[in-house]
């Protein structure tokens, strides 16, 4: 699953190709890190856990800019990756890329398995709980060792924090733009 890293800045500027107002169209899933070799390669950072993320023949956007480049070779090297850009085949050229961020359109993201949910889709729904009671909005997905805790946020702005766990999380409905709850008694 894709990391909630999602690139808000200058999202007025860049909603094209966007559903809804407000929505990313740019999602974050890695760094340029520094070029590698005499052939222009890039090493990277990702921040995806997919391993077909960065496969050659695939678009990826680099910078605040989003320039547009086609992948054209890709390798692993420990927990890093090592691709190479068509048009980019000198150490010079892939050095102005270092330290980059890397996007894909979110049009590209490979649809979950019912039940799983890109942290992403999860931000801004309606949290309610088992009684009817609104406890806030979802603001946040912290990732921990164990399981996400979800960040809530009332009207007032008292924080609530709610682990990501069958038990507590009931029902999630994108297109309701709602999340059911069995909050514990403490909230």
């Amino acid at each position: 699953m894709t990391k909630n890293l999602v690139d808000h800045e200058n999202k007025e500027e860049k909603q094209e190709g966007s559903p809804n107002p407000g929505e990313p169209v740019f999602i974050l899933v890695g760094k340029v890190r520094k070029p590698h070799g005499l052939d222009g390669e890039l090493l990277l950072e990702p921040f995806s856990d997919d391993p077909q993320r960065f496969k050659p023949g695939s678009q990826i956007f680099l910078g605040k800019e989003h320039l547009p480049f086609i992948i054209r070779t890709r390798r692993s090297q420990d927990t890093a990756v090592l691709i190479q850009l068509k048009g980019v085949d000198t150490p010079e050229a892939a050095g102005e890329f270092r330290n980059l961020m890397i996007y894909i359109d979110k049009k590209d993201l490979p649809p979950l398995p019912e039940g799983r949910y890109y942290h992403f889709d999860l931000i801004g729904l309606d949290v309610i709980n088992k009684d009817g009671k609104h406890l806030g909005k979802l603001s946040e997905v912290i990732e921990t060792g164990a399981n996400d805790v979800y960040v809530v946020i009332n009207e007032e702005g008292v924080e609530t924090l709610l682990p990501a766990i069958a038990q507590v999380i009931l029902e999630v409905s994108l297109v309701d733009g709602c999340m059911s709850v069995d909050a514990p008694e403490w909230i």
